[in-house]
């Protein structure tokens, strides 16, 4: 921790903040997903595709739109890719999923909320909805069943977007240890006991201190937004309950041996992957990168130094365009191939 590090964001932040950063984007639709046992809330940009690249790169080609599918990471939701989907929308069809006890999902029948269950969740969401292949991306927690979803149901991943996914890291650095310490039974709650008088405005000052490089990169919208949906989410009576299950799921995950060990599962993966890491992450660290693009066959790396934990949020753009060069890839790829067949 450094000496310019409040105590307090190492104590009682959440890893990722539960809403968007505000930038101006279009209306989206909310609808509700039910499944046996399993809830899920779904979030898409609205109206048309958008009528040129929010890159910047000009207009777009007219090709059919692809299924896409975004998961957020720990004690995020499906807000947390309303900055990236509209700037993809002329290429991807895409929709955010609130994972079960996040977002406005309700908690899962059977109180799961291992990495697998995550997963599994995605999959039988892809299955119902008969969207597969799509282009799916994660960040963080969401990364980890991304990557699970890739291994075990190639036919249902054409691409595959991990940012700052959790994979398994031997020395975690020290300001992600606090998140951890989340799946100690009873932490959770008394970190809720112990903070019960700060303000929603403390907590996300506090969130965006820890997810991201520059908080100033929030506009006074996203970080009013942010404080609403906290202090929704105080009110659940679940709540704290999901956190300390969910990061105690993660922490399991980094444990498992064999088949089921993510980096084997990250080496089995054989969609087209593309990797995003912040050189100001304070919870996935930077250095994990190499091993990434190392694990994951023929993957892309991007590296954004002075983004944070949720660089689809700080540094959409940056993104959008790393993911449209992944895209252009993909299309390649599958021509050469339908030309040697």
């Amino acid at each position: 921790m450094s000496s310019t590090e409040s105590p307090d964001t190492a104590t009682a932040a959440l890893p990722v903040p539960p809403a968007g950063s505000g930038r101006p984007g279009a209306a989206e639709t909310v609808r509700t997903v039910t499944l046996p046992g399993l809830t899920l809330t779904i979030r898409a940009p609205a109206g048309p595709p958008a009528a040129e690249h929010g890159d910047g790169r000009g207009p777009g080609d007219g090709r059919d739109r692809e299924p896409a599918l975004c998961v957020h990471g720990l004690g995020g939701s499906s807000q947390n890719w309303s900055d990236l989907m509209p700037l993809l929308a002329d290429r991807l069809d895409a929709e955010a999923v609130d994972l079960p006890g996040f977002g406005l999902s309700p908690p899962p029948d059977d109180g799961n909320y291992s990495v697998s269950a995550q997963a599994r969740a995605v999959i039988r969401h892809l299955d119902a909805a008969g969207r597969g292949p799509v282009h799916l991306i994660g960040n963080s927690m969401g990364g980890a069943a991304a990557t699970r979803v890739a291994a075990v149901r190639p036919d249902l991943v054409r691409t595959l977007t991990l940012i700052s996914p959790a994979l398994p890291e031997l020395r975690p650095q020290l300001t992600a240890v606090p998140t951890a310490l989340l799946a100690v039974p009873g932490i959770a709650g008394l970190f809720g006991r112990l903070t019960h008088d700060w303000t929603p405005e403390r907590r996300t000052r506090e969130v965006l201190a820890l997810c991201y490089g520059d908080p100033g990169r929030v506009s006074p919208e996203g970080f009013n937004a942010a404080v609403d949906e906290y202090a929704r989410r105080l009110e659940l009576p679940y709540f704290w309950e999901v956190m300390e299950r969910s990061a105690r799921g993660l922490v399991n995950a980094y444990t498992l041996g064999g088949q089921h060990n993510l980096w084997r599962q990250a080496e089995r993966v054989l969609a087209p992957t593309l990797l995003v890491y912040g050189g100001r992450d304070r919870l996935v660290s930077y250095r994990m990168a190499r091993r990434a693009a190392a694990a994951f066959r023929g993957s892309r790396l991007l590296t954004l130094p002075e983004a944070g934990h949720v660089a689809m949020m700080e540094y959409p753009e940056a993104v959008a365009r790393a993911v449209r060069d992944l895209l252009d890839s993909d299309v390649t790829d599958v021509t050469a191939d339908a030309g040697r067949s």
